[in-house]
């Protein structure tokens, strides 16, 4: 299975910190937050990962390489302006698909870049494999119980696992998901295109399962998260 970090954003709110230096790029702990995400995945036996870029995409591949130093692969998918999730998804979709001749689609995982989180990557190495091959195209998100900042949440998990609109407690999206690419292969590359209604869509087919992760996990999108989570992570035993 492939993953893709997403990298694109500008970090509007972690200005001035991002004004000469990419959000992914930024440190916490020793390491930038985008080098937390690829050696999650690196552990979790994911070595082909795709990373969109941007803003000062440049830096983010100078920084990065080729990945060998992580013992993964590492490809890039750069954008002039920021395309939003979704059209990012499917400008990096020929890096993604495994064989564009697979009708049936290729199951990838992707992952902010500027999250952390001790989500361990391999437990959802079973649910990629259920999905493949699946007559219609499906999601799994991973969901975590509502931050500060959202404390409205995004979507409702019911017990068997599926996402629901409404009922139910409501949870926030992580930021981390499996994704078919059938989803993204209407979409024209280059063309900037929002993620939510193919949330939303796949959810009302009920074409979309979740799963709940009560461990670790922060959105950093301001000077002072990243400020706390550095101080965290220096803290910790060595």
């Amino acid at each position: 299975m492939k993953a893709m970090i997403f990298a694109a954003g500008r970090g509007e709110r972690m200005r001035p910190l991002t004004d000469h230096c990419p959000k992914p790029l930024l440190e916490a702990g020793g390491k930038s937050l985008v080098v937390w995400q690829i050696e999650a995945l690196a552990r979790a036996g994911i070595g082909d990962i795709v990373i969109n870029h941007a803003w000062l995409g440049d830096r983010i591949e100078a920084a990065l390489g080729d990945g060998s130093r992580y013992g993964v692969r590492l490809r890039y998918s750069a954008e002039t302006t920021a395309l939003e999730t979704a059209g990012g998804i499917a400008q990096a979709l020929p890096l993604l698909v495994a064989d564009p001749a697979n009708e049936a689609g290729d199951i990838f995982l992707a992952v902010s870049g500027d999250i952390h989180t001790d989500y361990d990557y391999r437990r959802l190495l079973p649910r990629a494999a259920a999905m493949a091959g699946s007559a219609e195209p499906r999601m799994h998100l991973v969901m975590v119980p509502n931050p500060p900042f959202h404390p409205s949440g995004d979507f409702a998990l019911d017990d068997d696992g599926r996402l629901l609109l409404d009922g139910g407690e409501r949870l926030t999206f992580g930021n981390i998901g499996l994704y078919d690419t059938r989803l993204f292969s209407a979409i024209a590359r280059g063309e900037k295109v929002a993620m939510t209604p193919y949330y939303r869509g796949a959810i009302t087919a009920g074409h979309a399962t979740g799963e709940r992760h009560d461990g670790h996990w922060e959105n950093v999108g301001t000077p002072a998260q990243l400020a706390a989570l550095d101080r965290s992570l220096r803290a910790r035993p060595a």
